[in-house]
């Protein structure tokens, strides 16, 4: 988490940090991308979900799910219809849990990883 936050404070307006507590406990953390030059040349803007982390003992519990909600409504509240998301391939990767949630395939890939989109207008 120290380098997100080094990171988010690096980036500044274009990075959206923020715990997430159940209760008074933290379990997890999520990192936002916001408005982003994608492709370095002014023309491919873009915001989604940059980091998430969710402690062993709250997974399976909706915490993910809840982070990927809080960031949509982010991303829908700056007027955007789509938001992105990368992960690394892999059997054990997070790939399903982001299917699952209607993310679907680019076909690009961003420093190795898989690229994903969410259209906000169908995602409740």
């Amino acid at each position: 988490m120290v380098k997100s936050l080094a990171e988010a404070y690096a980036y500044g307006e274009v990075a959206w940090p923020r715990l997430i507590f159940d209760g008074d406990r933290p379990v997890g953390f999520l990192m936002a991308f916001l408005n982003i030059d994608w492709d370095g040349k002014g023309v491919d803007f873009r915001s989604g979900l940059w980091r998430l982390n969710v402690v062993a003992d709250a997974q399976g519990r909706g915490v993910g799910r809840f982070a990927v909600e809080s960031v949509a409504a982010e991303v829908r509240r700056r007027g955007e219809t789509r938001m992105y998301v990368t992960w690394e391939p892999g059997k054990d990767g997070p790939e399903g849990f982001y299917r699952k949630l209607g993310f679907r395939l680019t076909g690009e890939v961003s420093g190795g990883e898989t690229v994903g989109v969410l259209d906000l207008t169908s995602f409740s």
